[in-house]
């Protein structure tokens, strides 16, 4: 369907790509961009740009594979919700009704590296804890507390580590958590026990409940914790930022780990797909739970969601004692699986309330626009997500194109 027709400017649409190009392909600080712009349920706008793999010279193709990182979690939690709306889990459940040896979690107060002194915890952690990471985990790579450095220390949640989901759970057993339950904000692998949880409560392993329950009713054929036997050509290279606007290979994708089954399934980032495969997942949020007959969830359970559930109506600058996230913008909340917007005008961007999105470390990103009707997906290859404010960026550029509007 033309642009025009759905709401939008053809003309300042084709200013995203001269910006990508301009700005960050051409000069070599991203390796490849693909952005797809949907309206009402179709394609308005699409650009494919770039190198999938810079050392061998391989252009990006749409049909390209990507590490998508952290926009795994959305899918995790929308799983766990599933088995809400079936009344086999609840969000107000103590996580240790499903995991035992958690039962007596405490938090970290005092210590030299690898000693801890710790306090009981003020209320047992929640299933919505885990949700909107209220939990009290965290994750090593913060570099923050003693907490952290444990984590790092004893690889918690390595993916091609010696442990598989239930011992990455066990393990998490043995370490204090970095607050109470439901006092703080702090991006963690939460996610990575809700892909536990569903493996529980739902009696089949994690990945084979996505792959059933999820991937298979909304097409997802290229999206896994591998790449397919006979895709392998497909997968891009990722890279890491370097100062002065460079970068180096990080993930050969002829040697990339992604090429084989992990150990540990990670429901808070292991997951590698394409564009046109997590638009679906998109356009299924965007249709409030359903595409093309295939109903996942409800309209009220997405919207539930959606709304912002940190205590206290707060937002994540208010809540977050995280050194590392996928957004940093004040008038943001976080729902169950999403950031959400609640105060538009607070985080200087053209936006909706009530929108929501996430992303991923290698720079990846999408967002839904419930008012406008609006879907977009990212996809580059480049780590870590704070390198360059290209999200922001996208979010102007793209609602300057929109000439329609419903609010």
């Amino acid at each position: 369907m033309a642009a025009a027709s759905l709401g939008f400017s053809p003309d300042r649409l084709q200013r995203i790509e001269r910006f990508l190009q301009d700005r960050y392909v051409g000069p070599g600080r991203i390796p490849c961009a693909q952005l797809q712009v949907m309206r009402r349920g179709e394609l308005a706008y699409e650009a494919v740009l770039g190198q999938a793999d810079v050392e061998r010279g391989r252009k990006l193709e749409a049909d390209a594979i990507f590490r998508i990182y952290s926009m795994t979690k959305p899918i995790t939690s929308i799983a766990l919700m599933m088995l809400v709306e079936e009344g086999a889990i609840a969000l107000d459940d103590p996580v240790h009704k499903y995991i035992p040896a958690w039962k007596d979690l405490a938090v970290f107060k005092a210590g030299l590296p690898g000693q801890f002194m710790t306090a009981p915890v003020e209320r047992p952690m929640q299933v919505v804890d885990l949700m909107r990471h209220t939990s009290g985990l965290t994750y090593g790579f913060q570099n923050r507390t003693n907490v952290d450095s444990a984590y790092r220390r004893l690889h918690v949640g390595e993916v091609y580590g010696e442990r598989d989901l239930k011992g990455f759970v066990d393990q998490l057993a043995e370490l204090p958590l970095e607050f109470s339950p439901g006092t703080a904000w702090n991006y963690s692998v939460s996610t990575d026990v809700l892909g536990y949880l569903v493996q529980v409560v739902s009696g089949m392993a994690f990945e084979d409940f996505l792959e059933t329950r999820i991937f298979e009713p909304l097409g997802m054929v290229d999206t896994g914790f591998s790449v397919r036997a006979g895709e392998e050509k497909r997968l891009t290279a990722c890279y890491q930022a370097l100062p002065g606007g460079r970068m180096k290979l990080q993930d050969d994708p002829e040697k990339s780990p992604y090429l084989a089954p992990p150990k540990l399934v990670s429901g808070g980032g292991g997951l590698v797909s394409t564009a046109a495969d997590y638009a679906r997942f998109c356009r299924m949020l965007s249709n409030r739970g359903e595409l093309d007959g295939a109903r996942l969830v409800a309209p009220k359970t997405l919207a539930l969601m959606s709304a912002n559930h940190l205590p206290g109506g707060a937002d994540l600058t208010q809540m977050s004692v995280s050194l590392f996230s996928e957004s940093t913008n004040a008038g943001v909340g976080f729902g169950l699986g999403f950031a959400t917007v609640f105060e538009p005008a607070r985080t200087l961007l053209p936006s909706s309330r009530g929108e929501f999105y996430w992303g991923g470390m290698a720079s990846t990103a999408f967002w839904i626009d419930p008012v406008e009707d609006v879907a977009v997906v990212f996809m580059t290859q480049l780590m870590p997500s704070s390198s360059y404010p290209i999200r922001r960026e996208l979010r102007t550029l793209v609602y300057s194109a929109l000439m329609e509007t419903n609010a």
